[in-house]
């Protein structure tokens, strides 16, 4: 009987442990994720300010201006 106890005490206590260490990884992967989310997207829109603001030629969106960019690197490279 104190075998049984004793085993049944460990196991709920192990239970236990991996639920705590589960929600505290949870919450640092989930905190982390919104960090890098607002990072990249802040990112993005110096970017998108940037190309707007100084590569783009007359008429050509961001985007458009984007792609043309990369097709000159692109074109450079080979």
């Amino acid at each position: 009987m104190a075998k049984s106890k004793l085993v049944n005490s460990v196991r709920n206590l192990a239970e236990d442990v991996v639920e705590g260490y589960q929600k505290i990884e949870d919450g640092v992967v989930g905190g982390y994720k919104k960090i890098e989310e607002g990072v990249v997207g802040g990112f993005d829109k110096v970017v998108d300010s940037f190309v707007d603001n100084f590569l783009t030629k007359d008429g050509e969106t961001v985007e458009e201006a984007k792609e043309r960019l990369a097709q000159e690197r692109e074109d450079r490279m080979e």
